[in-house]
């Protein structure tokens, strides 16, 4: 009998010995590095923890990350279970956010990997710059000050006849200023929008009414307009890309909003100064 016990665990050492190194599995999201009390922490515990370090410790060597991470989530799994299952209402609250803004997040993700296929960037290349240019350029200068009625006391000054760039010299509060208030070529997009929706309007040599932007009053000259060339596809292709798929997820949002049902109940004396009281989710 003892014989007959010794040559079948052989067959068993011998057939053990015969699998392939691959056999045993490669360590994956779910493999248990460490137990607390009974509670599992997992690789993948321990990736999402790493992705969430700022820069700079990510930086680290991979194995100085692991141990410190590894020790970071048992200390911190000691403490939570002192709570003894109780989750306290603002970590709940807190959690929910969370949970949200992720799932969200990954739907964000996955309409931009279905945006912006090739077809789709050179469609709006071929839209945006049917007519062989890259669009107008502007060269205006500007007066900046801090009322209303100074910017008004500028415009009369020049509609008299003022040098504008002496008159930039001597009242603009802005960096350009000293520069004769000149601003150099720009193209759309690049200014503020109630200071670039002025700049639509004039035509080269004309003065604007005083435009108010979050920087001042303004009283801006227009220089110059001309046509850029347009850009080759390869040097504009990433950006058309980005603009298309921020479109996607602006449209995704807006019809899914559109679709749902939101109810917004009138709430009797509410104050939006709430917010701050932080008191009200804690238990």
């Amino acid at each position: 009998m003892r014989k007959g016990l010794t040559f079948l665990s052989g067959l068993a050492l011998a057939a053990a010995l015969s699998l392939p190194m691959s056999a045993t599995a490669a360590p994956h999201a779910d493999t248990v590095v460490a137990t607390v009390n009974g509670e599992e922490i997992t690789i993948g515990h321990m990736i999402i923890a790493r992705a969430t370090l700022p820069a700079q410790y990510q930086q680290l060597p991979d194995d100085v990350l692991y141990d410190a991470i590894l020790d970071q989530l048992i200390q911190q799994t000691t403490l939570k279970q002192q709570l003894n299952g109780e989750l306290p209402k603002y970590v709940a609250l807190s959690l929910e956010n969370e949970t949200r803004s992720l799932m969200a997040a990954d739907v964000i993700e996955r309409v931009m990997e279905n945006a912006a296929t090739e077809e789709e960037v050179r469609a709006a290349y071929a839209e945006q710059y049917s007519g062989g240019d890259g669009g107008d350029e502007f060269n205006a200068s500007h007066i900046l000050v801090e009322t209303e009625e100074e910017a008004r006391r500028v415009q009369s000054d020049l509609l008299e006849g003022a040098d504008f760039a002496t008159l930039a010299r001597e009242r603009s509060t802005g960096p350009s200023g000293p520069n004769g208030g000149e601003l150099g070529w720009f193209t759309k997009g690049r200014m503020v929008p109630e200071f670039e929706e002025a700049v639509l309007a004039l035509s080269a040599g004309q003065i604007s009414a005083p435009v108010q932007t979050q920087f001042g009053w303004h009283v801006i000259k227009l220089n110059e307009r001309r046509k850029s060339a347009a850009p080759d596809f390869a040097d504009i292709r990433d950006q058309l890309a980005a603009q298309i798929r921020e479109e996607a997820v602006e449209e995704t949002v807006r019809t899914l909003t559109g679709e749902a049902e939101i109810i917004r109940p009138e709430i009797e004396d509410l104050d939006p100064a709430i917010l701050k009281d932080l008191d009200l989710v804690r238990n």
